[in-house]
């Protein structure tokens, strides 16, 4: 209830602190939101001139031109795998405003949340869903906002796609009190014999990776605990390791095309394990090789939940 500052009964002061309290969150936020609008308008400016540069004159964006040219795909097989995106967003804890960097479709932003999105290809942030967050073109080593503007910052299968993932990481760490990122673990003995695919068939990931930082090295730049995540055997997201027990999508061009891996390894790699595993099934070699898969329902092929 208002009290009539000429009431002379009324305590005035205590009146006038009690307004004042919520002041600070109202200030942060209201800073927030400007950096927001900035830039916002700065790419709704950028998209009125036209294109000014090609994706191959964008060197600062290298993962941009990659899903320049593979995000086209992404519609078919690329969605939110449920379990996976229930283990994110638990993470995510009590957070209020999200950003998610390298955010591509959107496919694991949280509803119920004040999401800000940063994807650099033109292809992704073009599919992005009517009434999703508001998304900017920004690369994750160079964030366009203030030193701690979210509650949390959140990429999701992306890290390995930056020029700099340490870089990118330690950025996502100014700009938020909290870091939540889906990644791969390199560095554990062997890690190239988790899965099928890649063991047997696809030996050149390894090369894709070879330069990737270690899960410490990952985890210590931002002060975060790693967790696994499992990936279901009926996985409703089609990234790599989605379909370790329904080998035959790998046959089917459609599913390979939103997968970077086989962009990364090349025509002739791609189409050798495509033969290869194609040659296995039909034999029965492939079966007989990974019985013990029948009956699992989810396997450990090496993504992890870093969480700070």
């Amino acid at each position: 209830m208002l009290v009539p500052v000429g009431d002379p009964s009324a305590d005035v002061v205590a009146h006038l602190r009690r307004l004042r309290r919520p002041r600070g969150l109202l200030l942060e936020r209201r800073d927030r939101a400007d950096a927001v609008v900035t830039v916002v308008d700065r790419e709704l400016g950028a998209r009125a001139k036209g294109p000014t540069v090609t994706p191959e004159e964008q060197p600062e964006m290298p993962g941009a031109r990659l899903y320049d040219a593979i995000g086209g795909a992404y519609p078919t097989t690329r969605r939110t795998e449920p379990r996976i995106a229930a283990q994110i967003w638990d993470a995510l804890g009590d957070a209020r405003t999200v950003l998610n960097v390298g955010a591509g479709t959107g496919s694991y932003e949280p509803a119920g949340r004040d999401v800000t999105a940063v994807e650099p290809s033109a292809v992704m942030r073009g599919q992005r869903p009517a009434g999703s967050a508001p998304c900017v073109a920004a690369a994750a080593e160079s964030l366009p906002f203030e030193d701690r503007s979210f509650d949390v910052a959140m990429a999701v299968s992306t890290v390995h796609h930056w020029e700099d993932p340490t870089a990118g990481l330690r950025e996502m760490r100014r700009v938020a009190r909290r870091v939540v990122v889906l990644t791969f673990d390199t560095g554990e003995p062997g890690w190239q014999d988790r899965f099928w695919l890649t063991r047997d068939y696809l030996p050149e990931f390894a090369a894709v990776l070879a330069e990737f930082p270690s899960l410490a090295g990952m985890a210590d730049a931002i002060g975060a605990r790693a967790e696994p995540v499992p990936v279901p055997w009926d996985c409703a997201d089609g990234l790599f390791e989605a379909y370790w027990r329904r080998p035959g999508a790998y046959l089917e061009d459609h599913v390979r095309r939103a997968m970077s891996v086989w962009t990364r390894v090349g025509p002739e790699a791609e189409q050798r394990a495509v033969r290869s595993l194609g040659d296995d099934l039909e034999s029965g070699r492939w079966a007989e090789r990974n019985s013990e898969l029948a009956d699992l329902e989810a396997a450990d092929l090496g993504l992890r939940l870093l969480v700070s």
